[in-house]
């Protein structure tokens, strides 16, 4: 059977008002946003992906504009047998309008969004759940509570591990006092659960060697983004062989040759693309699975709404591995109302079962009051 052309590829942007903002060692969000792609077909099957949004303010309203001016005329009409041909297509068509408008992440995010919404239809016309047809053989993934903020990160964590979490990740990079206590109190919060910490690109090579000493005592099981995205390999290698433990990053790297790149330096423990940031599941499935060719560890990276989180869960228990999903620990009504299966989590891991595509369809009504005209 045939696969029907694209009858709609439509942007819808909510926010979310916050009571205290999402601080990282770079900025804060004082709301969250969230950019949903739905694809529908000439036979009215549908599909949902997100577009990695955060940063600046207005993020998402600049996406969505590029999604319905520039990628919904290039797809609306055309079949596509394979999403990753659809992926193709659109890199190609918008590579020269992208370095023209020196836009080439906005136009990255945008495109890898349109792509989660393709994969999400495929699988919903073919009765699966995505994890299962992109070569999967489990729906449990192991999960942990990511983004604590500065301020008190112990009483969060409290929640999360009451709420069934076992693992958590610390943002720092606030100066070493601050940091150690922080990490100081997580530690005697959480046990010998699982402790991680994201510097956000704060430090230099010099800062970053001397606070991995420093946190050694915690036993942290990665630290994250401890240098700029931008350093040069030999940086990171150099870091990463006096480090006591192993270095993450991969949100802020994009396209295949630099994720090559990064798994040939050996010099991150963890790689962590953002599918909704870059490549979504057309490229991203396969750096999953280098990285874990490579031996090290793939947690993809996920901090917005509910459908990008889905979609971060379906490719981590369709690649597998010992890979952990991360799950944003604040208040974000845009994210609960649209995980499906992720709002339950059950011992540090939880269930995406079979259902088809992603899992969960956005109820838009249901968010209708968060809509950004």
């Amino acid at each position: 059977m045939s696969t029907p052309a694209l009858r709609a590829l439509t942007a819808h942007v909510f926010r979310a008002p916050l009571e205290r903002p999402v601080v990282t060692s770079f900025g804060a969000m004082h709301d969250r946003p969230m950019l949903i792609v739905r694809a529908e077909d000439r036979d009215g099957a549908v599909g949902f992906g997100e577009v990695w949004c955060n940063f600046p303010a207005v993020g998402a309203e600049h996406r969505a504009r590029i999604i319905e001016t520039v990628l919904a005329p290039l797809c609306v009409g055309h079949a596509f047998d394979d999403p990753a041909r659809a992926f193709a297509r659109l890199t190609e068509a918008t590579a020269v309008l992208a370095l023209q408008s020196g836009e080439p992440g906005p136009f990255a995010q945008a495109i890898a969004g349109v792509d989660i919404a393709l994969w999400d239809l495929a699988a919903r016309r073919a009765g699966v759940p995505l994890w299962k047809l992109l070569g999967g053989t489990s729906a449990r993934i192991r999960v942990y509570a990511s983004g604590l903020n500065p301020d008190a990160p112990e009483r969060l964590a409290a929640r999360c591990f009451a709420a069934g979490h076992r693992a958590f990740k610390l943002k720092v990079g606030f100066g070493r006092e601050r940091d150690l206590a922080n990490l100081a109190s997580m530690r005697e919060a959480v046990g010998e659960g699982d402790l991680m910490a994201d510097a956000n690109q704060a430090w230099t090579s010099a800062e970053a060697a001397a606070h991995a000493t420093a946190i050694a005592p915690f036993r942290l099981r990665w630290l994250e983004e401890p240098l700029r995205c931008d350093r040069p390999w030999p940086e990171w290698q150099a870091l990463a062989r006096t480090a006591p433990m192993p270095l993450a990053a991969g949100e802020n790297i994009a396209g295949d040759a630099a994720f090559d790149a990064a798994i040939a330096s050996r010099a991150l423990g963890v790689v962590q693309p953002d599918l909704g940031k870059w490549g979504g599941f057309s490229a991203v499935v396969g750096v999953a699975r280098r990285t874990l060719a490579s031996g090290a560890r793939f947690c993809p990276h996920w901090l917005g709404g509910g459908v990008g989180l889905l979609a971060s869960a379906q490719l981590l228990a369709a690649v597998g591995g010992d890979g952990l999903l991360e799950v944003d620990a604040n208040p974000n009504p845009l994210r609960e109302m649209t995980c499906g299966a992720l709002a339950s989590i059950d011992d540090g891991s939880a269930d995406l079962g079979d259902a088809p595509g992603l899992g969960a369809v956005p109820d838009f009504a249901a968010l209708a009051r968060f809509v950004v005209p």
